[in-house]
């Protein structure tokens, strides 16, 4: 990604500790082509700075935010409160219920405040950052081939490799 590209998708979540899945979103927007910005922002600990985050998204040029989040999970839900944009999120796993309670908390919105509840996660973030990148695709032709580019790849990938049992040397 270019050093001049301003940000289009924001890449937020509740704390450090979610980054070993926060990171596979921040992969795939990299690989698509997709300026990005990433940084903690907690629900909990820092509510000043998730409205004003949220608040200021979209005149700091951000199309789409992808928050992941874990436990009571709220940050998606939240953000979502503050802005008209999309808001994709991610629920991270965590070791008392697997990440149960992290998808019921994004997905129970209230009817009104909108957030796109992707599945827990490694998959959920990989498919956040592609989501986002298609999202931005609808403005953006030359993201719209990156994606277009990564969906032939796929599907190459198991038309070039139809037979599942491992390939022996």
């Amino acid at each position: 990604m270019p050093a001049n590209d301003s940000p289009r998708v924001g890449v937020i979540m509740g704390s450090q500790s979610d980054w070993p899945v926060m990171e596979y979103a921040v992969d795939m927007l990299e690989r698509l082509g997709v300026a990005h910005e990433t940084r903690v922002v907690s629900a909990h600990r820092t509510p000043d700075l998730l409205f004003d985050y949220a608040k200021t998204a979209a005149e700091r040029g951000l199309q789409v935010i992808i928050a992941g989040a874990g436990g009571a999970a709220h940050l998606p839900g939240m953000v979502a409160s503050q802005t008209a944009l999309p808001v994709l999120g991610v629920p991270v796993e965590s070791k008392s219920l697997k990440g149960m309670d992290s998808l019921l908390s994004i997905a129970q919105m209230p009817g009104g405040v909108a957030v796109g509840t992707l599945a827990i996660g490694k998959p959920g973030a990989i498919n956040a950052g592609l989501l986002a990148a298609q999202i931005v695709g609808l403005q953006d032709a030359a993201v719209r081939r990156a994606v277009e580019s990564f969906r032939a790849e796929q599907t190459d990938k198991v038309l070039n490799n139809p037979d599942p049992r491992p390939h022996s040397e």
